[in-house]
């Protein structure tokens, strides 16, 4: 618990040392990175949750001999997925992405060099979701709450070392780039680690690449994908709307409070990581005894987020009072106070997320999301028209509880109907 506070202390000592070091502008336009790098683990494909799923149901069938083919062939997709992601990012800063924000004091060639730079994490995060995934899938969960920890704390910790010796936004992104690297190799030494110890008759001949597995990857991935996509996209697309009908400097007005009320959510990732291998392999191998795991589960994280969201809502005022001083924009209160609703009630969409997933229904959260996309970009747009930047985290919040409605619907169906096949196969 104390670790997983650790980034959020962090957030809250480098955020207004930020914004006093580059100005509203640039730390807006690094609130954009920050969100493009979370977005890059779409590139994964779904794979990474795929592999998590097949390696733990291989685990219980005594079919360990399989594993290495399954994690190659996933960080293999994910690899060649990552590069074509990269290559269009490349090919979007080159001809005048800068453009399409709205900036007063910063170079166009600033701009461009550091989205360049982005593309380099791309690849680094398509292939760090999958070796995350097969961590999960032998419950390394201390291995990945350490990186978790470290990448959380170098994410603003690292750009604020920089801003002492230079506002230039290619050398803040820099920093998160190499941090991504670094990530990557642990992530995969600890992947590789997980086979050696837990699988005597490991064969790193095994590591080939099949066909047959990646069909099977991405008969749950691919709906999963779809989610990976659309879901990130409706989570960061009010900062790039903001930045577009408004102003980056608007965007830092949004963000800070965003950012404070999100880290919240650390811990309900951490949770939701271990309940959905766990839910997978109940449901195999003790159908009647995983609703009360979930039901304890929900009510656990429902109790505890429901605690910290209306303290926080409570204490917004006092906190950015506090902590960003001169740089206090009073706007900000009621964007965090009415994002404080809209976390708590995606901690419980989170838990029904995963219910479904372990089902095997991917496809029913991606049809969701392929519902409320259209529906949220439009009520996005003509909140921020109609109520500025108070409008958008209204329509963010609308959101959620659209999201936790037909997510609640969807597993009560399931329960009542369980699928035929809450597993993939092979």
């Amino acid at each position: 618990m104390a670790g997983l506070a650790l980034p959020l202390l962090i957030a809250l000592v480098s955020i207004p040392k930020l914004i006093a070091n580059i100005g509203n502008e640039r730390f807006g336009l690094l609130a954009l990175a920050w969100a493009m790098m979370t977005y890059a683990g779409v590139l994964d494909l779904g794979i990474g949750r795929a592999l998590t799923q097949m390696v733990s149901k291989l685990r219980g069938q005594k079919k360990p001999d399989q594993i290495p083919v399954v994690l190659t062939t996933a960080s293999r997709i994910t690899m060649t997925a990552g590069l074509v992601g990269s290559l269009g990012i490349v090919l979007f800063a080159l001809f005048g992405c800068s453009g399409l924000i709205k900036t007063e004091h910063i170079p166009q060639s600033e701009i461009r060099n550091a989205v360049l730079l982005l593309a380099i994490a791309l690849p680094t995060q398509a292939m760090s979701a999958t070796y995350r995934g097969m961590n999960e899938a032998y419950m390394n969960f201390k291995g990945i709450s350490i990186l978790r920890v470290l990448l959380g704390t170098i994410n603003f910790a690292g750009p604020l070392i920089i801003s002492y010796f230079t506002q230039d936004l290619a050398w803040i992104i820099a920093s998160l780039v190499i941090s991504r690297v670094v990530s990557l190799l642990f992530f995969r030494h600890l992947a590789f680690s997980c086979m050696t110890k837990n699988e005597p008759n490991y064969n790193p001949n095994q590591l080939v690449y099949s066909s047959q597995v990646a069909k099977t990857l991405f008969s749950f991935g691919g709906w999963v994908t779809v989610s990976s996509i659309l879901s990130p996209m409706m989570v960061q697309l009010d900062r790039f709307m903001i930045a577009a009908l408004l102003s980056a400097a608007a965007v830092t007005i949004y963000v800070v409070p965003f950012e404070l009320v999100a880290q919240s959510l650390i811990l309900v990732t951490a949770i939701n990581s271990v309940i959905f291998p766990s839910l997978s392999r109940l449901m195999q191998e003790q159908p009647d005894n995983w609703q009360k795991y979930f039901k304890t589960w929900l009510f656990r994280v429902g109790a505890l987020m429901l605690v910290m969201t209306s303290a926080m809502a409570f204490l917004m005022p006092y906190i950015l009072k506090f902590w960003l001083k001169e740089e206090f924009h009073p706007e900000s209160v009621l964007v965090g106070q009415i994002l404080c609703a809209g976390v708590f009630l995606n901690s419980l969409s989170a838990l029904f997320y995963s219910q479904l997933h372990a089902f095997g229904k991917a496809s029913v959260t991606a049809k969701f999301h392929m519902i409320e996309f259209p529906i949220y970009f439009a009520f996005l747009y003509f909140a921020l028209l109609k109520f500025g930047i108070m409008g958008a985290a209204i329509a963010w919040s609308a959101r959620m509880a659209l999201d936790l409605s037909l997510l609640m619907m969807a597993c009560k169906k399931s329960i009542s109907k369980p699928s035929r096949d809450r597993t993939l196969q092979l």
